[in-house]
């Protein structure tokens, strides 16, 4: 074989070899349900990759953890782009080496795209599960993903008919969040393990996990949370933090702001018990609007990035989306209120959330549209993306370039 090229199966006697790459701890759970679903259908087949520990509890071999490859925004970036290179120097040659029957890459598209289009040249097969935003923006990223990947596995069913569109193989898989979160979820019981009292209104105040988004966002959240608090004397505020360093932030941030008090509870984790004890939630634009949707709550959705981020993207017309939150894109009209960059303020955020605790009828004909969304994303996601890979696997041999 020319250019070292590999053969497109080379599983064992027993079972087929899958290689996984996750970028962050999001996809390692992704990655160990697919493992599971996989194993059901491959008793011996063989896993290795990279991954973090459920992908290990899955069965995987991971060659490097996730934690190497979890490193956001540009700066950081920048500052790991050496290590990053040579990460994934080092994954193709072992994968290469290994001679996966598949590669499957799990969100990271960033790292995982180039990794793709170099082992499907190969003639190695390649899957993407969790497609990139083209929906959002940059559609054209389609044609670089069509040219990595032989099939990909979308989380949405908006995303499929934009990849057919292209000629490109894509397959609506449903969300796992959907498949995880019951369609009824317990508000009772989500308070009592918080410790709050059944009886009072509560907010849940989300301002994202990111930096970034909480130097953009936790100043008009916890205003807009402190004008709510002094509109309804009774509002438990309730702020979950997605890690330590989150945690850090937020409470030097609500001590300043002379919130803390008994009607506030800073958390360490604990997003969607959070969530579902709530009567309302303030959030940042992102998968937390997901998880909102699916525990059924009314939410106010607020985003900001930097203004030069912003005037570039609009310029540019690279942004092919009037509505940012999940639920608002997924129905097609505007379910819950966003406000964005400067509309994002306290007023605007307060009024919209005192709108949701004052008219409860409007909270009522928001359940069933919900729940209409909950059911089409409830696809039983890790078993269809297994069938999805089988599928690919069972076919003959496509030519690869040389």
């Amino acid at each position: 074989m020319s250019n070292g090229d590999l053969p497109a199966a080379s599983s064992t006697a027993s079972g087929p070899r899958i290689a996984l790459a996750a970028g962050e701890a999001s996809g390692d759970l992704l990655g160990a349900d697919l493992i599971r679903s996989l194993r059901e259908r491959y008793p011996q087949a063989e896993f290795a990759g990279i991954g973090g520990d459920a992908m290990r509890e899955a069965g995987c071999d991971t060659w490097n953890d996730v934690s190497e490859l979890s490193v956001m925004g540009l700066i950081e970036v920048l500052k790991h782009l050496p290590q990053l290179l040579q990460l994934r120097r080092q994954f193709r040659k072992r994968a290469r080496e290994w001679q996966p029957d598949v590669f499957i890459g799990i969100d990271a598209p960033d790292f995982n795209l180039g990794i793709e289009h170099w082992l499907k040249q190969r003639g190695i097969r390649t899957v993407h599960y969790v497609s990139p935003s083209i929906w959002a923006w940059r559609e054209k990223r389609v044609n670089k993903i069509g040219a990595a990947v032989d099939r990909v596995l979308c989380l949405f069913p908006m995303e499929a008919p934009l990849y057919a569109r292209h000629g490109i193989d894509a397959v609506f898989v449903g969300h796992p969040m959907a498949d995880a979160i019951p369609l009824e979820s317990g508000r009772a019981a989500a308070r009592a393990r918080l410790g709050l009292p059944a009886d009072v209104p509560v907010l849940a105040v989300l301002p994202g996990s990111r930096r970034g988004e909480l130097e953009r966002l936790c100043e008009p959240f916890i205003e807009a949370a402190r004008r709510a608090s002094k509109a309804l004397p009774r509002l438990q505020i309730v702020v979950p933090a997605a890690n330590d360093a989150c945690h850090q932030f937020l409470r030097q941030h609500l001590v300043d702001s002379a919130m803390s008090g008994e009607n506030l509870r800073l958390l360490r984790g604990q997003s969607c018990a959070a969530m579902t004890a709530a009567d309302v939630v303030l959030l940042a634009s992102g998968t937390a609007t997901l998880e909102t949707m699916l525990v059924k709550r009314p939410m106010v959705v607020g985003y900001r990035i930097s203004p030069m981020t912003h005037a570039i993207v609009k310029s540019l017309g690279l942004l092919k989306v009037d509505r940012y939150a999940l639920p608002n894109i997924l129905a097609g009209e505007d379910l819950v209120p966003e406000f964005l960059q400067q509309e994002c303020t306290p007023a605007h955020l307060t009024e919209a959330m005192l709108y949701w605790f004052r008219h409860p009828e409007a909270v009522a004909a928001l359940q069933p549209k919900f729940l209409e969304l909950h059911m089409q994303l409830r696809r039983h996601a890790s078993a269809r993306a297994a069938e999805a890979v089988a599928e690919l696997l069972s076919q003959p041999p496509l030519p690869h370039p040389q």
